[in-house]
């Protein structure tokens, strides 16, 4: 009797297991459109690997009743092309609030699979198990830690005895974040003062930038693309993503309709079973944000001379009810789409593909795909 129950609870784990991984799946973009072609995985096989990388020039701030430390522990985790021979483009992907390393996890093997390397941090206390519990404005020391994470791979490909020895290309390093990570993405590419100047192209998907004026991008002149969705509950569209053209010379908004704040984090395919994501999004950030929900710390960021705004955040997940969302497994389709377009339109070796990627990011992807709509800011 017990062996037969045994039985029954294994393969009810089993059917439930191949339910959550293929049920409620949107229809795949049609075989003989661009846009199925550039989605399609490339030639290399991925493998990733986790490591702890220190940083013990700088330390981790008091949190509640953690302590704090004289160090930043990062744990990192690093996806690669298995077999690539020569100097591969290197990304560096930032989570969001209360997320992790792996909340990029769909772009970094599609990235691999055709030859770049691409790294992703728990950042130490924006991170969805940080000591003391998540805390937001941790995102001012963020960007430091990215180029901490770039001088680990450029030593790197200076030693023989590394596996990324010469495997590096510095003149191709790009960062791209969700949410928090947008923001921390757009502070160590154009931060006045403390931009990484080895960073040459950025993405923002989803990101808070209320407090950029104009003033904050114009020390660097890089290629710039915003995310972003007119329904996302938790990053107003108005005040955020809709200032980029305005502020950002040449930058490149991709406006996705329908799409949720939550749906473009990997975990967030798991609730496509919901009418919105944002439902349960909205849910645990809100409580991640009580702590400090009275603090202003946007001068923390930088100086009115370097163009950091000191302006109130608009409220999150005000909208009631929810509007209907898009399947998130579409969503991150799409967003893949979007951003290794852009990528490949500035760092593929070819002058011929750079044109193809350009074209089919700016004019290809939204005459295939209705929700998607590409502006691009005058130069």
């Amino acid at each position: 009797m017990f062996k037969k129950i045994l039985l029954s609870l294994t393969v009810l784990l089993i059917v439930a297991a191949v339910y959550l991984r293929f049920g409620h799946l949107p229809e795949p973009l049609p075989a003989d459109t661009q846009s199925s072609h550039w989605l399609e995985g490339g030639i290399y096989d991925v493998s990733y690997f986790d490591v702890e990388l220190v940083d013990d020039t700088r330390p981790t701030q008091k949190n509640g009743d953690y302590a704090g430390s004289d160090e930043r522990r990062l744990q990192t985790r690093i996806w690669y092309p298995d077999g690539f021979v020569g100097s591969a483009p290197l990304l560096i992907y930032s989570h969001g609030f209360m997320s992790s390393r792996s909340g990029g996890s769909y772009l970094a093997e599609h990235f691999a699979s055709h030859g770049y390397i691409v790294a992703a941090m728990d950042y130490p206390l924006t991170n969805m198990n940080a000591p003391g519990g998540p805390l937001v404005k941790d995102v001012v020391n963020q960007a430091d830690d990215i180029s901490f994470l770039i001088d680990q791979f450029v030593s790197w490909d200076t030693d023989a005895s590394n596996q990324f020895y010469e495997r590096v290309d510095e003149q191709r390093i790009g960062v791209m974040g969700l949410s928090l990570g947008g923001m921390t993405s757009t502070l160590a590419a154009f931060h006045p003062r403390s931009a990484d100047l080895r960073i040459s192209a950025a993405v923002s998907i989803a990101g808070p930038v209320f407090v950029f004026g104009s003033d904050f991008y114009e020390s660097r002149d890089i290629p710039f693309m915003m995310i972003a969705s007119p329904i996302d509950a938790m990053i107003d569209y108005q005040t955020n993503a809709a200032t980029v053209l305005p502020n950002v010379k040449g930058a490149v908004l991709v406006t996705m309709a329908k799409a949720s704040h939550t749906g473009f984090a990997d975990p967030g395919r798991y609730l496509r079973w919901l009418d919105n994501p944002d439902l349960l999004g909205c849910t645990m950030v809100t409580r991640g944000l009580e702590k400090t929900a009275d603090e202003l710390w946007a001068n923390e960021l930088g100086s009115a001379e370097e163009g950091i705004l000191v302006v109130p955040q608009t409220a999150l997940c005000t909208m009631d009810p929810l509007p209907s969302a898009m399947n998130p497994v579409r969503q991150q389709w799409l967003t893949t789409l979007a951003v290794y377009s852009f990528f490949e339109s500035k760092f593929a070796l070819s002058e011929l593909r750079r044109q193809e990627a350009a074209e089919f990011l700016l004019n290809t992807m939204p005459a295939e795909i209705p929700q998607v709509t590409v502006t691009r800011a005058a130069k």
